[in-house]
C-alpha cells in the first residue's frame, strides 16, 4: 500500500543518536516484510508503533517547547515524565492515557476516544487469543488510512506550537558569538531538528511561519539567513525522499 508511505514524513528526519533511528527502521522493515508477506496482523502492530513513536515524539516536543504547560498538564501520570531523557521514556505510560495530553492541543474528547480504540485493538492482536483479526489486506489498508487520518489530525493541532519553538529558536540563534554552532547548517541540525526530533511535516510548519513577525530583532538579517538555509536544507530532504 503506497499511501502507507505518509507515516514516515510524520517521523523525525533526523535522530539524536543511532539507536532511536535504528528502532524506526526495524519498525518499518516489520511492516514492509509482513505486509508483503501477507502477514497483515503483525504488519499492523509495526504500523501501530510507528503512529506510538509519533505521539511520543509529539509530547516530546511540548516539552521543550512549553516546559511550564508539559509540567502542568503531565500531574497525575507516572515518573517517566518528569526526568524523561528522551521521547521513547513515555513508553512506560499506559499509551492510552498517553492520549489525554493531548487535549492541550485542544483535540477533542471523541477524537482522543478513537485513538484509544486502536490501541486496544492492537492489544487485542498482541494476546495469544486465537483469532486472526487481520486476514484481508483490505482490512488492514482500512487501518492504515486511519492512523494516518488520526497522524494528521494531531499534527494539525500542533502547527501553532512548532511555531512558538521555531521562532524561539530563531531568536536565539540570531547572534553567532552566543549560540552553540557558529556554522547555520549545524545550529539547525543540532538545535532545531535534532533536539526536537523535527519531522518533514514540522518542518512545513517552520517554513509557513512569517519570519517578519520578528523584524524587530537585533540580528534579523541572521534571522533571515538561518530561515533561507532552512529552505535549502528542507528542499535537499525532499529531493533525497
Amino acid at each position: 500500500m503506497e499511501e502507507a508511505y505518509e507515516i514516515l514524513n510524520y517521523l523525525p528526519i533526523r535522530f539524536k543518536n543511532r539507536t532511536e533511528q535504528e528502532y524506526i527502521e526495524f519498525l518499518w522493515d516489520s511492516f514492509e516484510s509482513n505486509y508483503s508477506n501477507e502477514k497483515y496482523q503483525f504488519s499492523f502492530m509495526a504500523y501501530h508503533m510507528l503512529f506510538m513513536s509519533f505521539v511520543y515524539f509529539n509530547v516530546w516536543q511540548i516539552k521543550k517547547i512549553h516546559q511550564e504547560d508539559y509540567d502542568k498538564i503531565t500531574l497525575g501520570f507516572k515518573d517517566c515524565f518528569v526526568g524523561a531523557s528522551s521521547p521513547f521514556t513515555f513508553s512506560e505510560e499506559n499509551e492510552s492515557r498517553v492520549f489525554l495530553l493531548f487535549t492541550f492541543f485542544g483535540l477533542r474528547k471523541d477524537q482522543i476516544g478513537k485513538y484509544k480504540k486502536i490501541v486496544s485493538l492492537r492489544n487485542d492482536i498482541a494476546h495469544s487469543n486465537g483469532n486472526i483479526f487481520f486476514k484481508a489486506q483490505e482490512t488492514v489498508d482500512e487501518k492504515i488510512t486511519e492512523i494516518l487520518k488520526f497522524a494528521d489530525e494531531i499534527q494539525e493541532k500542533t502547527k501553532s506550537a512548532i511555531q512558538d519553538g521555531f521562532a524561539k529558536f530563531l531568536i536565539e540563534s540570531q547572534d553567532e558569538e552566543e549560540r552553540r554552532y557558529i556554522n547555520i547548517e549545524e545550529q539547525i541540525n543540532e538545535e532545531l531538528i535534532h533536539e526536537h526530533y523535527m519531522s518533514q511535516k514540522d518542518i512545513e510548519f517552520c517554513l509557513d511561519y512569517d519570519i517578519t513577525q520578528l523584524s524587530g530583532q537585533p540580528n534579523y538579517v541572521e534571522i533571515e539567513k538561518i530561515f533561507e538555509e532552512l529552505k535549502t536544507e528542507y528542499a535537499q530532504e525532499e529531493t533525497n525522499a
